[in-house]
C-alpha cells in the first residue's frame, strides 16, 4: 500500500520499543502482515490451530510470532472478514447474534454483517502477527491493545500527523480486533479505534479498561514523531493531574451542601 516501503525494518523495530517507553504500555504493539501466495513465510513463527484472530493478537502482544490461516482460524465472522470462507447463514440472517444476546432483532444483526468491511475471497492466504519491536518484516498494519488513556495519545499523535482533522471511527461493537483495528485501517488507509467487542472481551485477556486501535504502518514514523513531541509536555502534564489536585484543595473546606444547592 501507500509508501509502505519507505518504512524500514529497523525503524519499525525501534518504534515498537520507543512507543512502549513513551506511553508506558504494558505490552508490545503488534505488527500484522498479510501473506499472499508470492510472499515468503517466516520459518520461526508458530502456525496456530483453533484460534480466533483476537487470540492470535493476544499471543503476539505477549511476545510470540504467530501465523493464522484459513484452516487455523476458528471464528466464522473473522474468517469471512479476511476472505477465508463465506459467512455462515445463521450470522447472515441475524439469528446468531440474537442467540448470543448481542441484539434483540434479527434485522439489526443482518445489517451489522451486511455493512462489514472485508477482504475479497482469496485475497490473502495467511496472516502473520508479531511483536512490533521484534519485526522480521515490515507489517501492513500496526495494532495496539492497552489502557484507553495510553491509546488516546496515539490518536492525538495521528491527529497531529493528518493536520488536525477531527477523527472518526467506524465500529459495530462487533469484530473490534479483526475488522475495526486491522481490516478497516488497511482497506481505508487510516487509523481506526474501537471500544472492543463481545468476542475479544470474551476470548482474550483484554481487560475492562483496555481497548484496541489500528493504523497503516506507513503512518508509524509520523505518529512516533508526534508522540515524542507530546511526551515533552502534554503527556506528563496531563498525567500529573495538577488541575484536579488544585480543585480538591480548593473544595476541602467547602461544605458539600453548597454544591448540592447550586
Amino acid at each position: 500500500m501507500n509508501n509502505i516501503k519507505s518504512t524500514s525494518l529497523e525503524a519499525v523495530c525501534f518504534a515498537g520499543d520507543r512507543m512502549i517507553t513513551l506511553l508506558g504500555l504494558e505490552s508490545t504493539p503488534i505488527g500484522v502482515r498479510f501473506i499472499h501466495q508470492q510472499d515468503e513465510i517466516t520459518e520461526s513463527e508458530v502456525l496456530l490451530k483453533q484460534h480466533r484472530y483476537c487470540q492470535a493478537l493476544m499471543r503476539a502482544r505477549r511476545g510470540e510470532h504467530v501465523r493464522l490461516d484459513a484452516q487455523g482460524i476458528n471464528c466464522p465472522a473473522a474468517a469471512a472478514a479476511f476472505g477465508f470462507r463465506p459467512l455462515p447463514e445463521n450470522l447472515q440472517n441475524g439469528k446468531g447474534l440474537v442467540g448470543f444476546g448481542i441484539v434483540s432483532d434479527e434485522r439489526v444483526g443482518q445489517a451489522m454483517f451486511a455493512h462489514m468491511p472485508k477482504f475479497e475471497a482469496g485475497a490473502i492466504q495467511a496472516i502473520q502477527l508479531f511483536p512490533l519491536n521484534q519485526s522480521q518484516a515490515v507489517p501492513d498494519v500496526v495494532v495496539v491493545e492497552d489502557q484507553v488513556e495510553r491509546l488516546m495519545w496515539i490518536n492525538l499523535a495521528y491527529l497531529n500527523a493528518i493536520g488536525g482533522e477531527r477523527l472518526t471511527s467506524s465500529t459495530a461493537i462487533l469484530q473490534a480486533s479483526c475488522v475495526d483495528s486491522t481490516i478497516l485501517p488497511y482497506l481505508e488507509q487510516r487509523l481506526n479505534f474501537s471500544f472492543g467487542c463481545y468476542g475479544c472481551r470474551d476470548a482474550t485477556d483484554l481487560s475492562a479498561s483496555e481497548t484496541v486501535i489500528g493504523f497503516p504502518v506507513w503512518y508509524l514514523t509520523c505518529i512516533m514523531q508526534h508522540l515524542e513531541f507530546l511526551a515533552q509536555k502534554a503527556i506528563p502534564t496531563s498525567r500529573a493531574k495538577k488541575a484536579w489536585a488544585a480543585l480538591q484543595k480548593q473544595t476541602t473546606h467547602v461544605p458539600i451542601e453548597r454544591f448540592q444547592n447550586s
